[in-house]
Protein backbone atom coordinates (compact mmCIF):
# COMPACT_ATOMS: atom_id res chain seq x y z
CA UNK A 1 0.00 0.00 0.00
CA UNK A 2 1.31 3.37 -0.62
CA UNK A 3 1.76 5.06 2.37
CA UNK A 4 3.88 8.14 1.61
CA UNK A 5 4.58 10.40 -1.34
CA UNK A 6 6.52 13.41 -1.21
CA UNK A 7 7.15 16.01 -4.24
CA UNK A 8 10.02 18.31 -4.29
CA UNK A 9 10.12 20.99 -7.19
CA UNK A 10 8.25 19.28 -9.73
CA UNK A 11 5.99 20.98 -11.90
CA UNK A 12 4.50 23.46 -10.50
CA UNK A 13 4.38 22.22 -6.78
CA UNK A 14 7.53 23.57 -4.96
CA UNK A 15 7.26 21.06 -1.42
CA UNK A 16 4.50 18.27 -1.11
CA UNK A 17 4.28 15.28 1.61
CA UNK A 18 0.90 13.56 0.90
CA UNK A 19 0.02 10.51 3.46
CA UNK A 20 -2.15 7.94 2.12
CA UNK A 21 -3.88 5.47 4.04
CA UNK A 22 -6.14 2.58 2.91
CA UNK A 23 -9.42 2.51 1.37
CA UNK A 24 -10.96 4.80 -1.61
CA UNK A 25 -9.51 8.43 -2.03
CA UNK A 26 -10.68 11.09 -4.17
CA UNK A 27 -8.66 13.09 -5.74
CA UNK A 28 -10.43 16.46 -7.52
CA UNK A 29 -9.90 20.22 -8.58
CA UNK A 30 -10.44 22.69 -11.43
CA UNK A 31 -9.53 22.05 -14.83
CA UNK A 32 -5.75 22.46 -15.03
CA UNK A 33 -5.46 22.43 -11.56
CA UNK A 34 -3.04 20.03 -11.33
CA UNK A 35 -4.41 16.63 -10.35
CA UNK A 36 -1.69 15.43 -13.38
CA UNK A 37 1.04 16.04 -11.05
CA UNK A 38 0.17 13.75 -8.49
CA UNK A 39 -0.12 10.50 -11.26
CA UNK A 40 2.94 12.09 -12.76
CA UNK A 41 5.26 12.16 -9.71
CA UNK A 42 4.49 9.10 -8.81
CA UNK A 43 4.29 7.19 -12.24
CA UNK A 44 8.08 8.88 -12.26
CA UNK A 45 8.81 6.96 -8.78
CA UNK A 46 7.76 4.04 -10.80
CA UNK A 47 10.36 4.27 -13.34
CA UNK A 48 8.66 6.40 -16.22
CA UNK A 49 10.41 8.26 -18.52
CA UNK A 50 11.79 11.34 -17.36
CA UNK A 51 12.45 15.03 -18.97
CA UNK A 52 13.74 17.87 -17.82
CA UNK A 53 10.79 19.64 -18.24
CA UNK A 54 9.23 17.78 -14.85
CA UNK A 55 11.54 20.15 -13.21
CA UNK A 56 10.25 23.32 -11.52
CA UNK A 57 11.09 26.62 -13.68
CA UNK A 58 14.42 28.04 -12.14
CA UNK A 59 15.22 25.14 -9.90
CA UNK A 60 18.19 22.42 -10.46
CA UNK A 61 16.52 19.45 -9.89
CA UNK A 62 12.97 17.61 -8.77
CA UNK A 63 13.28 15.16 -5.91
CA UNK A 64 10.29 12.41 -6.08
CA UNK A 65 9.70 9.58 -3.44
CA UNK A 66 7.07 7.25 -2.50
CA UNK A 67 6.84 5.14 0.41
CA UNK A 68 5.09 1.44 0.43
CA UNK A 69 3.80 -0.54 3.29
CA UNK A 70 4.77 -4.32 1.75
CA UNK A 71 3.85 -6.24 4.95
CA UNK A 72 1.20 -8.36 2.94
CA UNK A 73 3.38 -8.57 -0.58
CA UNK A 74 5.25 -11.01 -0.25
CA UNK A 75 5.83 -10.86 -4.41
CA UNK A 76 7.82 -7.60 -3.40
CA UNK A 77 9.47 -9.18 -0.54
CA UNK A 78 10.96 -11.57 -2.06
CA UNK A 79 11.90 -9.19 -5.32
CA UNK A 80 13.67 -6.87 -2.79
CA UNK A 81 15.64 -10.37 -0.89
CA UNK A 82 16.87 -11.70 -4.23
CA UNK A 83 18.72 -8.35 -4.67
CA UNK A 84 19.70 -8.10 -1.15
CA UNK A 85 17.89 -4.95 -0.56
CA UNK A 86 16.46 -4.11 3.14
CA UNK A 87 12.63 -5.33 2.82
CA UNK A 88 10.94 -4.18 6.09
CA UNK A 89 9.62 -1.30 3.95
CA UNK A 90 10.32 0.17 0.31
CA UNK A 91 10.91 3.39 -0.49
CA UNK A 92 11.31 4.35 -4.22
CA UNK A 93 13.30 7.18 -4.80
CA UNK A 94 13.71 9.48 -8.39
CA UNK A 95 15.96 12.52 -9.00
CA UNK A 96 15.88 14.53 -12.13
CA UNK A 97 18.24 17.44 -12.99
CA UNK A 98 17.56 20.23 -14.83
CA UNK A 99 19.37 19.44 -17.95
CA UNK A 100 17.21 16.22 -17.79
CA UNK A 101 19.82 13.13 -15.89
CA UNK A 102 17.82 10.72 -13.96
CA UNK A 103 18.72 8.76 -10.70
CA UNK A 104 17.35 6.47 -8.85
CA UNK A 105 17.30 4.57 -5.38
CA UNK A 106 15.68 1.70 -4.14
CA UNK A 107 15.67 1.91 -0.14
CA UNK A 108 18.58 3.65 -0.32
CA UNK A 109 20.53 1.76 -2.66
CA UNK A 110 21.03 2.72 -6.56
CA UNK A 111 19.16 1.23 -8.60
CA UNK A 112 18.21 1.49 -12.47
CA UNK A 113 15.29 2.79 -13.83
CA UNK A 114 14.41 -0.76 -15.07
CA UNK A 115 14.40 -1.53 -11.73
CA UNK A 116 12.00 0.75 -10.81
CA UNK A 117 9.49 -0.38 -13.49
CA UNK A 118 10.19 -4.34 -12.79
CA UNK A 119 9.30 -3.63 -8.17
CA UNK A 120 6.77 -1.02 -9.23
CA UNK A 121 4.42 -3.83 -11.00
CA UNK A 122 4.80 -5.69 -7.83
CA UNK A 123 3.61 -2.56 -5.93
CA UNK A 124 0.62 -0.67 -7.51
CA UNK A 125 -1.81 -0.74 -10.79
CA UNK A 126 -2.51 2.36 -12.41
CA UNK A 127 -5.44 2.56 -14.94
CA UNK A 128 -5.34 5.84 -16.76
CA UNK A 129 -7.97 7.89 -18.57
CA UNK A 130 -7.55 6.66 -22.11
CA UNK A 131 -7.80 3.01 -21.26
CA UNK A 132 -10.98 2.86 -23.37
CA UNK A 133 -8.65 3.69 -26.59
CA UNK A 134 -6.25 1.15 -25.38
CA UNK A 135 -9.80 -1.49 -25.77
CA UNK A 136 -9.48 -1.04 -29.32
CA UNK A 137 -6.16 -2.74 -29.66
CA UNK A 138 -6.89 -6.21 -29.84
CA UNK A 139 -3.81 -7.04 -28.48
CA UNK A 140 -4.97 -5.82 -25.13
CA UNK A 141 -7.56 -8.13 -25.28
CA UNK A 142 -4.94 -10.86 -24.93
CA UNK A 143 -3.42 -9.54 -21.84
CA UNK A 144 -5.95 -8.02 -20.11
CA UNK A 145 -7.43 -11.62 -20.33
CA UNK A 146 -4.11 -13.53 -19.19
CA UNK A 147 -3.71 -10.83 -16.26
CA UNK A 148 -7.65 -11.76 -15.25
CA UNK A 149 -6.67 -15.59 -15.42
CA UNK A 150 -3.32 -15.31 -13.64
CA UNK A 151 -1.45 -16.55 -16.42
CA UNK A 152 1.99 -13.72 -16.62
CA UNK A 153 4.04 -16.54 -15.53
CA UNK A 154 3.06 -19.03 -17.43
CA UNK A 155 2.47 -16.65 -20.37
CA UNK A 156 6.34 -15.69 -19.66
CA UNK A 157 7.61 -19.26 -19.94
CA UNK A 158 5.88 -19.63 -23.03
CA UNK A 159 7.16 -16.37 -24.51
CA UNK A 160 11.01 -18.01 -23.41
CA UNK A 161 10.81 -21.54 -24.92
CA UNK A 162 9.03 -20.00 -28.47
CA UNK A 163 12.08 -18.00 -28.64
CA UNK A 164 14.72 -21.01 -27.76
CA UNK A 165 12.26 -22.54 -30.42
CA UNK A 166 12.73 -20.18 -32.81
CA UNK A 167 16.81 -19.34 -32.17
CA UNK A 168 17.31 -23.02 -32.90
CA UNK A 169 15.82 -23.49 -35.55
CA UNK A 170 17.61 -20.78 -37.41
CA UNK A 171 20.75 -22.08 -36.48
CA UNK A 172 19.33 -25.50 -37.81
CA UNK A 173 18.45 -23.89 -40.94
CA UNK A 174 21.90 -22.31 -40.91
CA UNK A 175 23.75 -25.09 -40.34
CA UNK A 176 21.65 -27.01 -43.33
CA UNK A 177 22.31 -24.63 -45.87
CA UNK A 178 26.09 -24.63 -45.20
CA UNK A 179 26.06 -28.08 -45.80
CA UNK A 180 27.91 -28.51 -48.53
CA UNK A 181 30.55 -25.74 -47.98
CA UNK A 182 31.53 -27.07 -44.86
CA UNK A 183 31.99 -30.82 -46.39
CA UNK A 184 33.95 -29.35 -48.91
CA UNK A 185 36.16 -27.09 -46.35
CA UNK A 186 36.53 -30.58 -44.03
CA UNK A 187 37.67 -32.90 -46.81
CA UNK A 188 40.86 -30.17 -47.75
CA UNK A 189 41.30 -30.05 -43.56
CA UNK A 190 41.40 -33.62 -43.60
CA UNK A 191 43.73 -34.08 -46.53
CA UNK A 192 46.25 -31.10 -44.78
CA UNK A 193 45.52 -32.26 -41.57
CA UNK A 194 46.97 -36.28 -42.89
CA UNK A 195 50.08 -35.03 -44.63
CA UNK A 196 51.59 -32.75 -41.36
CA UNK A 197 50.70 -36.19 -39.56
CA UNK A 198 52.67 -37.91 -41.83
CA UNK A 199 55.52 -35.18 -41.29
CA UNK A 200 54.24 -35.48 -37.56
CA UNK A 201 56.65 -32.40 -37.04
CA UNK A 202 57.31 -32.77 -33.00
CA UNK A 203 57.02 -29.72 -30.92
CA UNK A 204 60.92 -27.74 -30.89
CA UNK A 205 61.96 -30.66 -33.35
CA UNK A 206 63.20 -28.28 -35.93
CA UNK A 207 65.39 -26.59 -33.63
CA UNK A 208 67.19 -29.77 -32.30
CA UNK A 209 67.21 -30.87 -36.37
CA UNK A 210 69.28 -28.13 -37.26
CA UNK A 211 71.86 -28.30 -34.09
CA UNK A 212 72.16 -31.56 -35.17
CA UNK A 213 72.90 -31.26 -38.95
CA UNK A 214 74.97 -28.10 -37.99
CA UNK A 215 77.53 -31.09 -35.64
CA UNK A 216 77.21 -33.78 -38.02
CA UNK A 217 78.16 -31.55 -41.07
CA UNK A 218 81.43 -30.15 -39.11
CA UNK A 219 82.23 -33.50 -37.15
CA UNK A 220 85.39 -34.18 -39.29
CA UNK A 221 86.58 -30.06 -39.03
CA UNK A 222 85.96 -30.28 -35.54
CA UNK A 223 87.77 -33.66 -34.79
CA UNK A 224 90.88 -32.31 -36.56
CA UNK A 225 91.38 -28.95 -35.01
CA UNK A 226 90.37 -30.48 -31.68
CA UNK A 227 93.15 -33.28 -31.83
CA UNK A 228 95.56 -30.37 -32.88
CA UNK A 229 94.18 -28.41 -29.76
CA UNK A 230 95.36 -31.16 -27.60
CA UNK A 231 98.36 -31.92 -29.35
CA UNK A 232 99.60 -27.92 -28.59
CA UNK A 233 98.87 -28.59 -25.06
CA UNK A 234 100.49 -31.57 -24.12
CA UNK A 235 103.54 -33.04 -22.28
CA UNK A 236 105.60 -33.36 -25.51
CA UNK A 237 108.49 -31.65 -26.61
CA UNK A 238 107.26 -28.06 -27.81
CA UNK A 239 103.56 -28.47 -25.91
CA UNK A 240 102.52 -25.82 -23.88
CA UNK A 241 102.34 -27.99 -20.81
CA UNK A 242 106.19 -28.74 -21.67
CA UNK A 243 107.32 -24.87 -21.93
CA UNK A 244 105.51 -24.06 -18.57
CA UNK A 245 107.51 -27.26 -16.75
CA UNK A 246 110.25 -25.47 -17.84
CA UNK A 247 109.81 -22.34 -17.22
CA UNK A 248 108.62 -22.98 -13.60
CA UNK A 249 111.73 -25.49 -13.10
CA UNK A 250 114.23 -22.29 -13.75
CA UNK A 251 112.60 -20.24 -11.98
CA UNK A 252 112.78 -22.93 -9.03
CA UNK A 253 116.30 -23.02 -9.05
CA UNK A 254 116.82 -19.24 -8.25
CA UNK A 255 118.48 -17.97 -4.83
CA UNK A 256 115.63 -18.23 -1.88
CA UNK A 257 116.02 -14.24 -2.12
CA UNK A 258 115.09 -14.07 -5.80
CA UNK A 259 113.18 -16.92 -5.18
CA UNK A 260 111.03 -15.29 -2.73
CA UNK A 261 110.69 -11.92 -5.05
CA UNK A 262 109.25 -13.77 -7.67
CA UNK A 263 107.03 -15.96 -5.86
CA UNK A 264 103.80 -14.47 -7.36
CA UNK A 265 105.06 -14.94 -10.83
CA UNK A 266 105.51 -19.10 -9.56
CA UNK A 267 102.26 -19.31 -8.63
CA UNK A 268 101.00 -18.02 -11.90
CA UNK A 269 103.12 -20.61 -13.74
CA UNK A 270 101.74 -23.18 -11.37
CA UNK A 271 98.28 -22.15 -11.70
CA UNK A 272 98.68 -22.17 -15.46
CA UNK A 273 100.02 -25.95 -15.69
CA UNK A 274 97.22 -26.78 -13.86
CA UNK A 275 94.64 -25.49 -16.06
CA UNK A 276 96.57 -26.18 -19.35
CA UNK A 277 96.77 -30.02 -18.15
CA UNK A 278 93.29 -30.30 -17.09
CA UNK A 279 92.33 -28.11 -20.78
CA UNK A 280 94.69 -30.88 -22.93
CA UNK A 281 92.66 -33.49 -20.82
CA UNK A 282 88.70 -32.40 -21.78
CA UNK A 283 89.76 -31.91 -25.34
CA UNK A 284 91.31 -35.12 -25.21
CA UNK A 285 88.04 -36.87 -23.79
CA UNK A 286 86.09 -34.14 -26.38
CA UNK A 287 87.70 -36.54 -29.12
CA UNK A 288 87.45 -39.70 -28.62
CA UNK A 289 83.28 -38.95 -28.49
CA UNK A 290 83.26 -37.21 -31.90
CA UNK A 291 82.09 -39.68 -33.66
CA UNK A 292 81.46 -39.25 -37.67
CA UNK A 293 78.16 -40.41 -38.76
CA UNK A 294 77.25 -40.42 -42.46
CA UNK A 295 74.47 -41.70 -42.27
CA UNK A 296 73.01 -40.10 -39.30
CA UNK A 297 73.90 -37.01 -41.28
CA UNK A 298 72.01 -37.98 -44.60
CA UNK A 299 69.01 -38.66 -42.70
CA UNK A 300 68.76 -35.71 -41.10
CA UNK A 301 69.33 -33.45 -44.14
CA UNK A 302 66.60 -35.53 -45.41
CA UNK A 303 64.34 -34.61 -42.71
CA UNK A 304 65.19 -30.56 -42.61
CA UNK A 305 64.25 -30.88 -46.73
CA UNK A 306 60.76 -32.37 -45.91
CA UNK A 307 59.84 -29.80 -43.24
CA UNK A 308 60.89 -27.15 -45.99
CA UNK A 309 58.97 -28.59 -48.60
CA UNK A 310 55.93 -28.66 -46.38
CA UNK A 311 56.59 -25.42 -45.25
CA UNK A 312 56.26 -23.85 -48.54
CA UNK A 313 53.39 -26.26 -49.60
CA UNK A 314 51.67 -24.43 -46.73
CA UNK A 315 53.12 -20.81 -47.17
CA UNK A 316 54.29 -20.73 -43.45
CA UNK A 317 57.96 -20.39 -42.34
CA UNK A 318 59.50 -23.87 -41.46
CA UNK A 319 59.40 -22.68 -37.26
CA UNK A 320 55.39 -22.54 -37.88
CA UNK A 321 54.67 -25.89 -39.20
CA UNK A 322 53.83 -27.49 -35.41
CA UNK A 323 51.05 -24.30 -34.86
CA UNK A 324 49.81 -25.03 -37.92
CA UNK A 325 49.17 -28.68 -37.41
CA UNK A 326 47.20 -28.11 -34.11
CA UNK A 327 45.34 -25.28 -35.68
CA UNK A 328 44.17 -27.19 -38.24
CA UNK A 329 43.35 -30.09 -35.81
CA UNK A 330 41.36 -28.02 -33.84
CA UNK A 331 39.55 -26.82 -36.98
CA UNK A 332 38.81 -30.04 -38.46
CA UNK A 333 37.28 -31.12 -34.91
CA UNK A 334 34.59 -28.46 -34.64
CA UNK A 335 34.02 -29.12 -38.30
CA UNK A 336 33.70 -32.74 -36.89
CA UNK A 337 31.32 -31.73 -34.15
CA UNK A 338 29.29 -29.61 -36.40
CA UNK A 339 27.99 -32.44 -38.08
CA UNK A 340 27.02 -33.84 -34.34
CA UNK A 341 25.54 -30.27 -33.74
CA UNK A 342 23.25 -31.02 -36.65
CA UNK A 343 21.83 -34.15 -35.15
CA UNK A 344 21.50 -32.36 -31.68
CA UNK A 345 19.82 -29.61 -33.46
CA UNK A 346 17.11 -30.88 -34.80
CA UNK A 347 16.18 -32.60 -31.18
CA UNK A 348 16.51 -30.07 -29.77
CA UNK A 349 14.33 -28.27 -31.98
CA UNK A 350 11.73 -31.19 -31.83
CA UNK A 351 12.32 -30.87 -28.20
CA UNK A 352 11.21 -27.29 -27.81
CA UNK A 353 8.69 -27.15 -30.45
CA UNK A 354 6.59 -30.18 -28.25
CA UNK A 355 7.04 -28.21 -25.33
CA UNK A 356 5.67 -25.02 -26.49
CA UNK A 357 2.94 -27.11 -28.29
CA UNK A 358 2.36 -28.65 -24.71
CA UNK A 359 2.08 -25.49 -22.70
CA UNK A 360 0.45 -23.73 -25.26
CA UNK A 361 -2.16 -26.16 -24.99
CA UNK A 362 -2.38 -25.78 -21.27
CA UNK A 363 -2.63 -22.13 -21.72
CA UNK A 364 -5.54 -22.15 -24.07
CA UNK A 365 -7.30 -24.23 -22.08
CA UNK A 366 -7.00 -21.63 -18.83
CA UNK A 367 -7.97 -19.00 -21.45
CA UNK A 368 -11.12 -21.08 -22.82
CA UNK A 369 -12.28 -21.60 -19.52
CA UNK A 370 -11.52 -17.45 -17.88
CA UNK A 371 -13.05 -15.94 -20.92
CA UNK A 372 -16.41 -17.42 -19.81
CA UNK A 373 -15.94 -16.18 -16.10
CA UNK A 374 -14.29 -12.87 -17.35
CA UNK A 375 -17.61 -12.38 -20.10
CA UNK A 376 -19.49 -12.83 -17.08
CA UNK A 377 -18.47 -10.48 -14.78
CA UNK A 378 -18.30 -7.77 -17.33
CA UNK A 379 -21.62 -8.04 -17.81
CA UNK A 380 -22.72 -8.38 -14.37
CA UNK A 381 -20.58 -4.65 -14.54
CA UNK A 382 -22.36 -3.12 -17.29
CA UNK A 383 -25.66 -3.85 -15.88
CA UNK A 384 -24.79 -1.50 -12.86
CA UNK A 385 -23.57 1.08 -15.52
CA UNK A 386 -27.04 1.24 -17.39
CA UNK A 387 -26.33 -1.26 -19.88
CA UNK A 388 -27.89 -4.50 -18.91
CA UNK A 389 -29.01 -4.83 -22.06
CA UNK A 390 -25.77 -5.31 -24.07
CA UNK A 391 -24.70 -8.50 -23.83
CA UNK A 392 -20.47 -8.87 -23.57
CA UNK A 393 -18.57 -12.08 -24.33
CA UNK A 394 -14.81 -13.02 -24.66
CA UNK A 395 -13.71 -15.22 -27.67
CA UNK A 396 -10.90 -17.20 -28.06
CA UNK A 397 -10.17 -18.44 -30.98
CA UNK A 398 -7.00 -20.22 -32.97
CA UNK A 399 -3.90 -18.15 -34.45
CA UNK A 400 -2.60 -19.32 -37.93
CA UNK A 401 1.18 -19.61 -36.63
CA UNK A 402 2.53 -19.82 -33.51
CA UNK A 403 3.63 -16.54 -31.31
CA UNK A 404 5.34 -15.92 -28.08
CA UNK A 405 1.88 -15.05 -26.50
CA UNK A 406 0.61 -18.53 -27.46
CA UNK A 407 -1.90 -20.40 -29.91
CA UNK A 408 -4.65 -18.45 -29.47
CA UNK A 409 -6.40 -14.80 -30.74
CA UNK A 410 -8.57 -13.17 -28.05
CA UNK A 411 -11.32 -10.18 -28.99
CA UNK A 412 -13.46 -8.93 -27.08
CA UNK A 413 -17.27 -8.59 -28.52
CA UNK A 414 -20.26 -6.32 -27.50
CA UNK A 415 -23.92 -6.64 -28.52
CA UNK A 416 -25.11 -2.88 -27.47
CA UNK A 417 -28.91 -4.10 -28.36
CA UNK A 418 -30.99 -7.21 -28.05
CA UNK A 419 -31.30 -9.24 -31.32
CA UNK A 420 -27.86 -7.98 -32.96
CA UNK A 421 -25.11 -10.57 -32.91
CA UNK A 422 -22.10 -9.89 -30.80
CA UNK A 423 -19.40 -7.57 -33.16
CA UNK A 424 -15.60 -5.86 -32.33
CA UNK A 425 -15.79 -3.14 -29.65
CA UNK A 426 -14.60 -0.95 -32.35
CA UNK A 427 -16.99 -1.76 -34.84
CA UNK A 428 -19.90 -1.04 -32.24
CA UNK A 429 -19.69 0.52 -29.17
CA UNK A 430 -20.14 4.90 -28.95
CA UNK A 431 -17.76 6.66 -26.85
CA UNK A 432 -20.16 6.47 -23.86
CA UNK A 433 -20.39 3.06 -24.17
CA UNK A 434 -16.95 2.53 -24.18
CA UNK A 435 -15.98 4.50 -21.07
CA UNK A 436 -18.33 1.92 -19.56
CA UNK A 437 -17.43 -0.77 -20.71
CA UNK A 438 -13.51 -0.15 -20.22
CA UNK A 439 -14.61 1.12 -16.61
CA UNK A 440 -16.60 -2.59 -16.08
CA UNK A 441 -13.39 -4.47 -17.15
CA UNK A 442 -10.76 -2.60 -15.26
CA UNK A 443 -13.44 -3.14 -12.03
CA UNK A 444 -13.42 -6.88 -13.16
CA UNK A 445 -9.40 -6.84 -13.53
CA UNK A 446 -8.90 -4.93 -10.34
CA UNK A 447 -11.30 -6.81 -8.15
CA UNK A 448 -9.10 -10.03 -9.46
CA UNK A 449 -5.64 -8.34 -8.54
CA UNK A 450 -3.38 -9.42 -6.11
CA UNK A 451 -2.02 -5.42 -6.19
CA UNK A 452 -3.78 -4.14 -3.28
CA UNK A 453 -2.74 -0.31 -4.28
CA UNK A 454 -5.16 0.65 -7.67
CA UNK A 455 -5.12 4.14 -9.09
CA UNK A 456 -8.04 5.11 -11.46
CA UNK A 457 -7.07 8.63 -13.42
CA UNK A 458 -10.47 10.14 -14.86
CA UNK A 459 -11.84 5.95 -16.03
CA UNK A 460 -15.32 7.77 -15.20
CA UNK A 461 -15.28 10.28 -18.26
CA UNK A 462 -18.15 10.22 -20.30
CA UNK A 463 -20.35 8.73 -17.62
CA UNK A 464 -23.06 10.86 -15.34
CA UNK A 465 -26.36 10.68 -13.73
CA UNK A 466 -26.98 7.74 -11.28
CA UNK A 467 -24.68 5.63 -13.72
CA UNK A 468 -21.75 7.63 -12.00
CA UNK A 469 -23.05 7.06 -8.59
CA UNK A 470 -22.97 3.39 -9.08
CA UNK A 471 -19.42 4.16 -10.43
CA UNK A 472 -18.62 5.39 -7.02
CA UNK A 473 -20.13 2.78 -5.49
CA UNK A 474 -17.76 0.15 -7.40
CA UNK A 475 -14.93 2.48 -6.66
CA UNK A 476 -15.67 2.23 -2.91
CA UNK A 477 -16.49 -1.21 -2.81
CA UNK A 478 -12.60 -1.98 -4.33
CA UNK A 479 -11.41 0.59 -1.95
CA UNK A 480 -12.54 -1.61 1.16
CA UNK A 481 -10.34 -4.37 0.04
CA UNK A 482 -7.17 -2.39 -0.37
CA UNK A 483 -6.44 0.59 -1.42
CA UNK A 484 -7.68 2.97 -4.39
CA UNK A 485 -7.41 6.29 -5.65
CA UNK A 486 -8.95 8.20 -8.33
CA UNK A 487 -9.00 11.56 -10.38
CA UNK A 488 -12.36 12.07 -10.82
CA UNK A 489 -14.47 15.35 -12.33
CA UNK A 490 -17.58 13.83 -10.95
CA UNK A 491 -19.24 14.76 -7.15
CA UNK A 492 -21.22 11.22 -7.25
CA UNK A 493 -18.15 9.95 -7.28
CA UNK A 494 -15.85 11.79 -5.09
CA UNK A 495 -18.82 11.66 -2.70
CA UNK A 496 -18.50 7.92 -2.41
CA UNK A 497 -14.58 8.23 -1.25
CA UNK A 498 -13.13 7.37 2.11
CA UNK A 499 -10.99 10.33 2.22
CA UNK A 500 -10.88 13.65 -0.09
CA UNK A 501 -8.36 15.78 -1.64
CA UNK A 502 -8.48 18.93 -3.12
CA UNK A 503 -6.07 20.31 -5.39
CA UNK A 504 -5.90 24.00 -6.53
CA UNK A 505 -3.67 26.66 -7.89
CA UNK A 506 -2.23 29.39 -5.81
CA UNK A 507 -0.64 33.05 -7.32
CA UNK A 508 2.80 33.57 -5.12
CA UNK A 509 4.22 36.99 -5.65
CA UNK A 510 5.59 36.16 -9.88
CA UNK A 511 4.38 32.41 -9.72
CA UNK A 512 2.12 29.76 -9.69
CA UNK A 513 1.85 26.65 -7.60
CA UNK A 514 -0.18 23.96 -6.80
CA UNK A 515 -1.76 23.28 -3.10
CA UNK A 516 -2.99 20.20 -2.27
CA UNK A 517 -4.83 19.45 0.69
CA UNK A 518 -7.28 16.54 2.44
CA UNK A 519 -10.67 17.79 3.03
CA UNK A 520 -12.82 17.68 6.50
CA UNK A 521 -16.10 17.43 6.14
CA UNK A 522 -17.01 20.97 5.69
CA UNK A 523 -14.53 21.35 2.71
CA UNK A 524 -15.67 17.84 1.21
CA UNK A 525 -19.07 19.22 0.94
CA UNK A 526 -17.97 22.91 -0.41
CA UNK A 527 -15.97 20.87 -2.84
CA UNK A 528 -19.04 18.40 -3.89
CA UNK A 529 -20.92 21.57 -4.01
CA UNK A 530 -18.68 23.05 -6.25
CA UNK A 531 -18.86 20.16 -8.72
CA UNK A 532 -22.13 20.16 -8.66
CA UNK A 533 -23.46 23.68 -9.43
CA UNK A 534 -20.11 25.73 -10.26
CA UNK A 535 -18.10 28.76 -8.06
CA UNK A 536 -21.48 30.49 -6.66
CA UNK A 537 -22.36 28.20 -4.08
CA UNK A 538 -26.30 28.44 -3.40
CA UNK A 539 -27.74 27.22 -0.12
CA UNK A 540 -29.37 24.97 -2.28
CA UNK A 541 -26.36 23.42 -3.77
CA UNK A 542 -24.53 22.88 -0.48
CA UNK A 543 -27.96 20.85 0.81
CA UNK A 544 -27.67 19.05 -2.06
CA UNK A 545 -23.66 18.34 -1.65
CA UNK A 546 -24.23 17.36 2.24
CA UNK A 547 -26.89 15.27 1.35
CA UNK A 548 -24.92 12.91 -1.36
CA UNK A 549 -21.89 13.12 0.87
CA UNK A 550 -23.89 11.46 4.01
CA UNK A 551 -25.79 9.34 1.67
CA UNK A 552 -22.60 8.05 0.11
CA UNK A 553 -21.39 7.55 3.21
CA UNK A 554 -23.89 5.46 5.08
CA UNK A 555 -23.48 1.93 5.24
CA UNK A 556 -25.45 -0.38 2.64
CA UNK A 557 -28.24 -1.61 4.42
Amino acid sequence: MLTQLAIQDYAIVDRLELDLTQGMTAITGETGAGKSILLGALGLCLGERADAGSVRHNCERTDLSARFDIQHLPAATEWLKARELPFDECLLRRVVTASGRSKAWINGHPATISDLKSLGEQLIQIHGQHAHQALMREEMHLALLDDYAGLQEARNQLADTFREWRNTRRRLKKLTEEGSEVEAKRQLLRYQVEELDQLALGEGELQTLEEEQHTLAHAEETLRETQLAADCCSTDEGGALSLLNQAYAHLSALPGSDKGMLANTLAMLSDARIQVDEAASELHRFASTTELDPERLAWVEERLTDVHRVARKHHVAPEEIYALHESLQREVAQLEASGDDLESLSNQVAEYRERYRRDAKQISDARQKAAIRLGKEVQQQLAFLAMGKAHFEVAVSPRETPAPEGLDHVQFLISANPGQPARPLAKVASGGELSRISLAIQVVAASHSTIPSLVFDEVDVGISGATAEIVGQLLRKLGEKGQVMTVTHLPQVAAQAHQHLHIEKRAKRDTTLTHMALLDERGRISELARMLGGVKLSDQTLAHAREMLHASQRPPH
